[in-house]
């Protein structure tokens, strides 16, 4: 029967949804049915071949005072989340410097593997601290497990467009159910990540002996920057008016992890060139 696809579509979607329950180091509850270790194994081909597309376009920064200054800045926020988080000591942490002013951006996949443009450097002048807070925050991603959580919900949003398009005649139809389940499932739960990753970046990036105040200064250049189009960075984060205010609330709780500023050791990061 016709309608039997679509069922067990459905079924499938609705087991996965049931089954796949973790939670984040905030202790908010997420929807997982993809593991972080497949998550990481994924990524990694993932990461590979972006690495390459840029290398072939010759993209790739080789320039010694900044791959000395990322590699270190790095390795000290990556000590900090080794020791909160054991588990990643295995990771193959690895940073790409991508040769692109135009692009304020940063990220950082499951397993540690990341990549900075030199647009954060020329358009925002950062500090030391200020790009730790960038690392502190992208690393938090990976740590909190995020990607396993983004494709998660990407398999489930596909799965419900399967049944969808299994018994409906109109691609419009199929196309309309793509953008709300975008939209039902990916916004909120995506702005509820970038702020964890803030909450938990700002105490990496404090942990490595970085001034916790460089957070909010950074939001206040990326709002400076922004204007009516806001840098890819900011693209799917919340940024509310009160961001900076919330921030520096948290300045003095965090600044006592570590008082005195010790800065961490400097963990092996690879520079990919």
């Amino acid at each position: 029967m016709p309608i039997a696809h679509p069922i067990r579509v459905v079924l499938l979607t609705l087991t996965l949804i049931a089954a796949g329950c973790a939670t984040s180091p905030t202790g908010r509850s997420q929807l997982m049915v993809i593991s972080p270790e497949s998550a990481i194994v994924q990524s990694r081909a993932a990461y590979f071949d972006t690495v390459k597309t840029l290398a072939d376009q010759n993209l790739l920064v080789d320039d010694p005072q900044l791959v000395d200054r990322v590699a270190v800045i790095t390795g000290r926020v990556v000590t900090a989340a080794i020791e909160a988080f054991p588990n990643s000591r295995s990771w193959e942490w690895s940073v790409a410097i991508v040769d692109d002013n135009k692009t304020v951006n940063a990220w950082c996949m499951a397993g540690g593997r990341m990549a900075v443009y030199t647009g954060l450097f020329r358009q925002l002048k950062l500090t030391d601290a200020e790009f730790a807070q960038i690392m502190g925050h992208e690393i938090s991603h990976a740590l909190a497990n995020h990607t396993a959580e983004r494709m998660s919900r990407a398999m489930i949003t596909q799965l419900g467009i399967l049944a969808i398009a299994a018994t409906a005649d109109s691609q419009t139809t199929t196309n309309n159910a793509s953008k709300a389940a975008e939209l039902a499932l990916e916004l909120p739960n995506s702005r509820t990540a970038e702020t964890e990753a803030d909450v938990l970046g700002l105490r990496l990036a404090t942990l490595a002996g970085y001034d916790p105040e460089a957070a909010v200064t950074l939001w206040q250049k990326m709002a400076d920057l922004g204007g009516d189009s806001p840098p890819e960075f900011l693209s799917t984060h919340p940024a509310p008016d009160n961001r900076q205010a919330k921030l520096s609330a948290q300045v003095a709780q965090v600044r006592a992890l570590n008082p005195a500023g010790h800065k961490a050791a400097v963990h092996p990061v690879t520079i990919i060139r």
